[in-house]
């Protein structure tokens, strides 16, 4: 659940009803709303996500977010430094768990890697971040997709990636999540996965 602009008491009543994942774009927000003493109090398991593009001048605000339990918008290698630094420092028991985000439709507006940088930044993640935990890849993709012209190709290109990333590291797909699509395509995004063929992961 994107808890985005939405106040604490919504946050504690999805949580009542068995929710326990929350994401949040903006740093101050999540750090205001998971510092929260009500949500703190009435929400112990609760598991912050932020997905929202990170700054490297607020990788310290945002390592001090309680219960932070995934970034989701990895998209450089001296990003995951600062991450991994910034962690370490804070001394938590638990590795922080990472997703690498691609630009897989290459548009300038978009954050993320450019394709081919994946497999060298995860590779870099898995060696040299030991306070990280790389669990998968992320898109947006592009905006407006006609459905009628075929499934969205930024998915396909994040399930290819997938392929290869595993293939090339020795990792098996199923520890390898995707977070594709935003609100109004993230059915489509999985019935992407559902069609992917077998032996695809």
């Amino acid at each position: 659940m994107v808890g985005k602009t939405k106040p604490a008491d919504m946050v504690i009543e999805a949580y009542g009803h068995g929710q326990r994942t929350f994401g949040e774009n903006y740093v101050q927000e999540l750090l205001e709303k998971a510092s929260n003493p009500t949500i703190l109090s009435s929400c112990p398991e609760i598991k912050w996500h932020f997905i929202g593009h990170l700054q490297k001048q607020n990788v310290n605000k945002l390592m001090a977010v309680p219960n932070l339990f995934m970034l989701e918008t990895v998209d450089s290698v001296k990003l995951a430094d600062k991450v991994n630094s910034s962690w370490q420092k804070k001394g938590s028991p638990e590795r922080l768990k990472v997703m690498v985000q691609i630009n897989t439709s290459g548009e300038e507006s978009k954050h993320g890697l450019p394709p081919s940088e994946t497999i060298a930044t995860v590779e870099h993640i898995k060696t040299s971040c030991p306070s990280l935990e790389f669990v998968g890849l992320m898109t947006i993709g592009s905006f407006g997709h006609d459905l009628s012209q075929g499934p969205n190709p930024d998915f396909q290109v994040l399930l290819r990636l997938r392929q290869e990333l595993c293939e090339k590291l020795s990792i098996p797909v199923e520890q390898v999540e995707l977070s594709m699509g935003m609100s109004g395509d993230f059915q489509h995004a999985v019935s992407v996965l559902a069609r992917r063929p077998k032996g695809a992961g």
